[in-house]
């Protein structure tokens, strides 16, 4: 399940990695995934942002399951300016 994939990915901290775990959890090749990220963001940034923006796009019918996760890498997105 995709779902239990990212899940599994996110870092205690609430961010994801930009790695090829992430790029298959998200349907996507690693190439796909780094090729898109702006060249002045960093990676790690540019891999929660995506991990948020797939689980608000395609899983909103688990939101319950994902809400606390999502928040917590929300924070720490923040706290990255």
């Amino acid at each position: 399940d995709p779902l239990l994939q990212l899940v599994s990915l996110q870092k205690a901290c609430g961010y994801w990695t930009l790695d090829p775990h992430l790029a298959a959890a998200l349907g996507k090749s690693r190439e796909e995934v780094e090729k898109s990220k702006p060249a002045t963001v960093n990676s790690e940034v540019w891999a929660t942002i995506l991990a948020l923006i797939w689980l608000h796009g395609f899983k909103m019918d688990a939101k319950e399951e994902w809400e606390l996760l999502a928040m917590k890498a929300a924070s720490w997105l923040r706290a990255q300016n």
